[in-house]
């Protein structure tokens, strides 16, 4: 099994603002990639999940996408 992305940057806080680190944890059709596919552990997928809605309702991620 993989190391967690966060885990081995050593990354304690993700920041909604840091949209290019989201968008990659974030599928073609906006949505929220599970942990499985993306290898991160359970407390950072809460705190990146968090970051991300609200990164979406601050209007810096799209909801959905064309």
């Amino acid at each position: 099994m993989k190391p967690c992305y966060f885990c081995q940057q050593k990354i304690q806080e993700i920041d909604y603002q840091n949209t290019d680190l989201l968008n990659q944890f974030i599928s073609g059709q906006a949505k929220i990639i599970s942990p499985r596919r993306t290898n991160v552990c359970a407390k950072h997928q809460r705190k990146l999940s968090k970051a991300i809605k609200k990164a979406r309702v601050m209007g810096l991620l799209a909801f959905t996408r064309k």
